[in-house]
């Protein structure tokens, strides 16, 4: 029987994502934090330098590259206290059937990210 995924799931799968690209980039995890509204759900260092990463799973309509602009705003004066970059990195996620259907647990799915957003 098909299960669709729970809003944890797809922000795990997100959060998955986005984290391989932090490795592969050369980030150190200092704190990782996988509760959606827990912000950041990263904190990286690279290069001597401290990031703050928001991650967000986008449903399809919507565009992965928009983001709460308050939440940022708030997400980067918290991070200025830290001398920390911001960033917003959104996922997109949907059925790689018909992407008007949820994303269902061990069936294909379609990524659509794009990278780091320096907010």
């Amino acid at each position: 029987m098909r299960r669709i995924l729970t809003e944890q799931e797809l922000h795990n799968l997100a959060m998955n994502i986005v984290g391989r690209q932090l490795e592969t980039d050369g980030f150190e995890f200092m704190a990782i934090n996988s509760k959606p509204k827990k912000n950041p759900q990263y904190v990286c260092l690279k290069d001597k330098d401290l990031h703050f990463i928001v991650v967000r799973n986008v449903e399809y309509p919507n565009d992965p590259k928009t983001f709460d602009v308050e939440l940022m705003e708030k997400v980067k004066n918290h991070a200025v206290k830290f001398e920390a970059k911001t960033y917003f990195a959104g996922v997109g996620l949907s059925n790689a059937s018909d992407q008007t259907l949820p994303v269902y647990l061990n069936e294909e799915y379609i990524v659509d990210y794009n990278g780091l957003i320096e907010i």
